[in-house]
């Protein structure tokens, strides 16, 4: 009786809420379009990712040298998740909501789930690397308030304190990702994409690719105090906490959510 009268208000016959029927359906068919990429076009837009991220951890670094506040820097940061939107970039950690939906509705297979996430993952860190060398070496003043920013999550314990931080760094990328899902006003979005940095670098939360990026300027410096062995003790496990909180807290709950319209997805894909 309750989905009755919801589609009698609502102006579609799907048994949801009108706005989550339209965010559904873009989750999904960005989702898909972006698992059907070959190989080429996954790597050459992770690629792509990690050198505009590195713009954002540029403007972060200049904000935090002259002005001491991660706060601010992480609003400057912002400028790097902008360019990813509006250029339709791809970054490892934005491929939790939408291509693991996409799967589950039917529209494309765990395989390229796979491919996306290792490709866009590989793609992220070396044009990432490659762009902090440029950075570190066209801005040497830089160097010291690089190491000491990476040395904050290089450095840090494997403790409870790290897993929550980098937990929570999957759940605010995921959730800056859905939020910008669930309209099609670029300025929502971007005002999502500044939330997101906002949130994700002002607060220091513990995140795969931007403090990769952090740590690889520091190694390039030749101060640095760790070297990549360090880095990859600490990559490692923030990687797989910021996949726990973006599949977890933010996808599974959306999946469960719209578990009648997956449903109705998954027997359209069989019929198609």
């Amino acid at each position: 009786m309750t989905d009755q009268r919801r589609i009698q208000l609502g102006d579609t016959d799907a048994p949801a809420e009108d706005e989550v029927v339209q965010a559904f359906d873009r989750v999904v068919s960005q989702g898909a379009q972006r698992l059907h990429r070959t190989w080429r076009e996954v790597l050459t837009t992770g690629l792509a990712g990690g050198l505009e991220v590195a713009i954002g951890v540029l403007a972060l670094l200049a904000v935090y040298a002259e002005t001491g506040s991660h706060l601010l820097a992480g609003l400057a940061f912002s400028i790097g998740f902008i360019a990813l939107l509006l250029a339709r970039s791809e970054l490892f950690t934005e491929g939790f909501l939408l291509p693991v939906t996409a799967v589950v509705a039917g529209r494309a297979s765990w395989s390229q789930l796979g491919k996306l996430w290792a490709g866009t993952l590989v793609g992220n860190l070396v044009g990432g690397w490659l762009a902090m060398w440029v950075v570190v070496h066209g801005f040497p003043q830089l160097g010291p308030t690089v190491v000491e920013s990476a040395r904050h999550f290089v450095e840090s314990p494997l403790d409870l304190r790290a897993v929550c931080l980098a937990f929570l760094g999957g759940v605010g990328i995921t959730l800056m990702t859905r939020m910008q899902n669930g309209t099609s006003a670029d300025g929502a979005k971007i005002v999502a994409a500044v939330a997101g940095a906002f949130v994700l670098a002002g607060l220091q939360l513990f995140h795969s690719i931007l403090d990769s990026l952090l740590a690889f300027g520091a190694i390039h410096t030749g101060t640095a105090p760790f070297g990549y062995g360090e880095w990859l003790a600490w990559f490692w496990y923030v990687t797989l906490l910021n996949m726990a909180g973006g599949l977890i807290v933010v996808t599974l709950l959306r999946l469960v959510r719209s578990k009648e319209l997956i449903q109705r997805e998954r027997a359209a894909a069989a019929r198609d």
